[in-house]
């Protein structure tokens, strides 16, 4: 039997789902999540984690960083990468992200066609790192989950999210393609 005829296969692997299956099962991982660990879902707060433990990996120390001066946040550090569920969920997110684009024969390497595009893309990703942390949150931390606990935060990032986007596509466009 030839695995790329077989019709689960191709509704799990090949063919895309449709938003509302993607709305939904994002929901049931807010609430598994929320049940298990007791927080929304977050996601730029275990990146910043990330650069800590690298950062002391090579000899540094942030003990006296505001952002890590906190006993939970220090406690999160000296716990270790297996040991914090934002950090396995982010790598959870990211191994299962290359796994399904393998599985769809999705992956790819693209040539790249200028430097404009490295720059931009640089520049896109540098600012959108720094935007997560400066709002303490990112479309899942800020937006999804505000949104998910009732709060007026995540409604409020909704519409600062829609205007940056807005202006980005704009920039881009005008200098970058």
């Amino acid at each position: 039997m030839d695995i790329k005829n077989n019709k689960y296969y191709k509704l799990w692997f090949k063919d895309p789902m449709t938003y509302v299956m993607g709305a939904v099962l994002l929901s049931v991982f807010q609430i598994i999540t929320f049940a298990v660990t007791g927080n929304p879902w977050g996601v730029t707060g275990p990146f910043a984690n990330w650069g800590a433990w690298v950062f002391e990996l090579f000899g540094g120390s942030v003990d006296s960083w505001s952002y890590f001066s906190t006993k939970s946040a220090q406690a999160t550090l000296k716990a270790g990468f297996l040991n914090d569920p934002g950090s396995i969920r982010n790598l959870g997110v990211i191994v299962g992200a290359l796994f399904s684009t393998l599985m769809a024969s999705q992956f790819k390497f693209k040539k790249i066609k200028s430097k404009k595009q490295v720059i931009a893309a640089v520049l896109g990703g540098f600012l959108m790192g720094y935007g997560a942390r400066l709002a303490y949150g990112c479309n899942i931390g800020a937006f999804y989950s505000g949104i998910a606990s009732l709060s007026l935060s995540g409604w409020i990032f909704g519409i600062a999210l829609f205007i940056g986007a807005f202006l980005g596509s704009k920039l881009l466009v005008k200098y970058f393609m």
